[in-house]
Formats: C-alpha cells, sequence, structure tokens
C-alpha cells in the first residue's frame, strides 16, 4: 500500500513539476522577447527620427524641432543645453534608459560638432504595460500548473488502477494458502506480466512448502516409532531388580535423551504446521516439574567441572501448551547456559509468570545481542560449538505460543540472563523480543 501511494504521488509531482516549469519558461521567454523587442524597437525609432531631422536640419536650418504627444526633441549648440531637461544633458551620444518625475524615458542622443540633438520618448505605459503582462503571466503559470496537477491525478488514476488492482486482489489473499491465478484479471501488458511471474513464483513457493511440510512431517513422524522402541526397551531393562547402577544410570541417559528427542520432533511438527497444539497436547502444565526434569538431564553434562545447577521455584507457575514445546523452549536455554558456563553455577528460577535462568559464564557481546536467535549465527565465544539452530527454534516457539524471550548481560557480575514471559500482558520484562 505505501510503495503505490509513493509511486501515484510521483507520477503526479512529475506532473505538476513539468507543467509548472514549462509554464515558467514559457512566461519568461514571452517576457524577454517583450522586452527585447521593445527596447530594440523604441530605441531603433528614436535613432531614425533623430537622423533624419539632423539631416534635414543641415539642409534647411528654419526646420522646427520635432514635437508628438509622448515623443519631445531637443536640438541646441555645443555646450548650451539650457533648453534641454536636467536628466538628459549630461547625457552622452547613443540611447539610454532615464528615469525622471517619477516617469521613465527612452533618450536617443548625437552630439556633433555643429549641434547637440536630444529625443526622448515617454515609455511609462509601456512600463505599466509589461508589470501587468507579468502578472498576467505569473497567473496563467498558476493556472496551468494546477491544470497539470489535474492531468497528473487523473493520469496517475489511470495509470495506476491495474497496479492497485493487482495490489487489492493479493491483500484479499493475504493468510490464505490458495494458488494464486491473477494473470487472467489483467491484459497483457506490463501489469499482466507482473501479475504472471507473481503466479509463478507462488505456483513454486507453494510447492515448496507443501514439500517441506510433507518432509518434515514424515521425519517427524517416522522418527516417532524408533523413539519409542528405545524408550520401551529401556523401561523394560529399567524394570529389572538386579540392575547394576552403573548400567542403571547409563539406561536413565538413554531414556532421557530418547524423551528428549520426541520432545523435539513433537515440537518441530508444530512448528511445520504452525498450529499450538490439540486439546489433548496444550493441557495444563506444571513448568516447575517440567524444570526439575530438565535439571536432572543436564546434571551428568557437568561431571568434572566445578559447576552446580540450582532450581528454585518462588512461585507456581501452570501454561497451557504442549508439554514438548515448554521442554524444548527451555531444555534449549538450559543447555546453552550448561554449555558456554565452565564453572560458577546456573540458577533456574520459576517466578509468577515466568521463568528465568542465571549463569556466570561469559554472556555475549553486546554487538551481538541483537542477532542471536538468526539461523546459524553464532557468537565470537562459542568456540565453533552448536550449529546455530537452537535459539532459531525457540524464538519461533515463542512466537507462535505468544511468549516473550529476554536476553541481558548482568550487570553486577559476568554472566547471562535469560527470562521467558509465559503471559507477556502481565509480565514486566523490559527490551524483549
Amino acid at each position: 500500500m505505501q510503495l503505490r501511494h509513493r509511486l501515484r504521488t510521483r507520477i503526479i509531482f512529475s506532473f505538476l513539476v513539468f507543467g509548472t516549469l514549462l509554464s515558467v519558461l514559457f512566461a519568461a521567454a514571452v517576457l524577454f522577447l517583450q522586452s527585447w523587442l521593445e527596447d530594440a524597437l523604441i530605441a531603433r525609432t528614436l535613432e531614425e527620427e533623430l537622423d533624419q531631422y539632423l539631416a534635414e536640419l543641415r539642409r534647411n536650418p528654419s526646420v522646427v524641432e520635432p514635437f508628438y504627444s509622448r515623443i519631445q526633441g531637443y536640438v541646441t549648440r555645443p555646450g548650451r543645453a539650457e533648453i534641454v531637461p536636467e536628466a538628459f544633458r549630461e547625457l552622452s551620444s547613443g540611447v539610454h534608459d532615464v528615469a525622471a518625475d517619477n516617469k521613465a524615458y527612452k533618450a536617443a542622443v548625437r552630439k556633433d560638432e555643429d549641434f547637440w540633438a536630444f529625443l526622448t520618448y515617454d515609455v511609462s505605459e509601456n512600463r505599466e504595460l509589461s508589470r501587468r503582462l507579468v502578472w498576467a503571466l505569473v497567473g496563467a503559470v498558476l493556472l496551468f500548473s494546477l491544470l497539470s496537477l489535474a492531468l497528473g491525478v487523473w493520469s496517475a488514476g489511470r495509470v495506476m488502477a491495474p497496479v492497485s488492482n493487482l495490489a487489492r486482489r493479493l491483500e484479499a489473499l493475504e493468510g490464505t494458502e490458495r494458488q494464486l491465478h491473477l494473470a487472467r484479471h489483467f491484459p497483457d501488458d506490463e501489469v499482466g506480466q507482473l501479475a504472471g511471474v507473481v503466479d509463478e513464483y507462488s505456483h513454486k513457493l507453494n510447492e515448496l512448502v507443501e514439500r517441506d511440510k510433507a518432509f518434515n512431517a514424515d521425519v517427524s513422524h517416522e522418527l516417532r516409532t524408533p523413539l519409542a522402541v528405545i524408550s520401551g526397551a529401556t523401561e523394560l531393562l529399567l524394570a529389572q531388580p538386579d540392575l547394576p547402577a552403573k548400567q542403571r544410570e547409563r539406561l536413565l541417559r538413554i531414556a532421557r535423551a530418547a524423551r528428549q528427542c520426541t520432545d523435539i520432533t513433537t515440537a518441530l511438527l508444530h512448528l511445520v504446521r504452525a498450529e499450538r497444539g490439540s486439546a489433548g497436547e496444550a493441557s495444563n502444565q506444571d513448568v516447575g516439574a517440567i524444570v526439575e526434569q530438565l535439571v536432572q538431564n543436564y546434571r551428568p553434562l557437568i561431571e568434572g567441572r566445578e559447576l552446580e545447577l540450582k532450581v528454585r521455584q518462588s512461585a507456581k507457575l501452570n501454561v497451557i501448551a504442549p508439554e514438548a514445546v515448554i521442554a524444548v523452549v527451555l531444555g534449549n536455554l538450559l543447555g546453552n547456559a550448561v554449555r558456554y558456563t565452565q564453572e560458577g553455577e546456573v540458577e533456574v528460577e520459576v517466578q509468577t509468570g515466568r521463568v528465568q535462568i542465571v549463569d556466570t559464564g561469559p554472556g555475549i557481546e553486546p554487538d551481538e545481542l541483537p542477532h542471536i536467535f538468526d539461523r546459524h549465527f553464532r557468537g565470537r565465544g562459542s568456540g565453533g560449538k552448536g550449529s546455530g539452530l537452537g535459539l532459531s527454534i525457540v524464538k519461533r516457539l515463542c512466537d507462535l505460543y505468544g511468549w516473550r524471550i529476554h536476553f541481558a548481560n548482568r550487570s553486577d557480575t559476568s554472566g547471562l540472563m535469560v527470562s521467558v514471559a509465559f503471559f507477556p500482558d502481565r509480565d514486566t520484562v523490559g527490551n524483549d523480543a
């Protein structure tokens, strides 16, 4: 919509500027030609009249001085110009513009050895006519500018009508998955070609999306069967009463890993379908219990490190969502904290409406914080760990369920603080993503 308005405005503005400039140039040309022709005509007339009078005066000294209603002539001897008005006495030979007695004159002067001749022409009315002409041309410029504006509005409407029609049809299809057939609504012109390209691109994009959905759905579905087999086998082995402690611990790790894989495939399936889960999956979940289970899953990963995992439940927190989705979101965040914190502690606190994870790791560079959710982005301190997809998946899941996630470096010491607000309308976390 904004682009269409800009194109329409550009067309109107182009017509307005073109019409105005053309009118201004025409008016300037008229004024220049009028002034130049008038000055040239008057000057030539005065000089011809003066030359003719002096020639006749030399042939017949009794010829009287020329006199007209707007032309005055004066003839005298050199050095004796008392009869000539003061404004013209000191003028040299030639044609001059003179202002005197609130009037404008053209003065032709010829100072020869035997005669001084002056011929003046009152051009005040000409100047007044010129001023009127200027105002008339200004009005004409304004009129033609308005006409150009009206023509631009009309032309822009005609030119942009097919583009506006195409935009409206695209807006009507927004949010739907129907195949586009826009080209049939337009003639075989530039807009029709554009509609055809959009149709072709939409067709290819739909095919790509459908293949992607089918692939992810098939992978997620097919992975559930072997994961179920692994989980069932580990449960049977764990049920043996004489199982050694070390083998039991290993089997428990396998069972936890299988459960984690199941949660991931379930969460990815929700992302592929862009749905929040069925009524059975999206039941009321105890987030504190999920956090306890996640911490138990990660405890074996910190063996040999001076790192302590803590869980603190400041409030009871229940969220209506699939358990797998909550586990994937919090599990990724907890896994990152454990992976990058070599010593110290990682504390997970369940608060009112949100979960906060605080670690004593290196934190994130301030210039990298805006990019942490980008796919395949890894910070300078990652050391090549991970694929850069975990936080992107977390962000997409949070967007799907309307949760809000916030990253910030700790101000009191080194480390990172991550918060997930499950009810953002009631939460007061700042600078959230």
